[in-house]
């Protein structure tokens, strides 16, 4: 694997992250700040899909 590979899939990596940590917070806050329902499970939908991603690379990662 070359350098660029390497820095692309951290910056996967970290994106995931950062969505991970905005979506949690909007469906944990969002109740106070008075968001609709249908945007706070969006926002949970989104934190899990995020999770799931971040544990398929996790586990691509130990394979190679």
């Amino acid at each position: 694997m070359n350098d660029t590979e390497k820095s692309g899939g951290a910056l996967v990596t970290a994106s995931l992250w950062l969505v991970l940590l905005v979506s949690a917070a909007t469906n944990a806050i969002g109740q106070f700040a008075g968001l609709d329902w249908t945007l706070r499970m969006i926002a949970g939908a989104v934190a899990v899909v995020c999770i799931v991603l971040l544990i398929i690379r996790h586990l691509a990662r130990r394979k190679a």
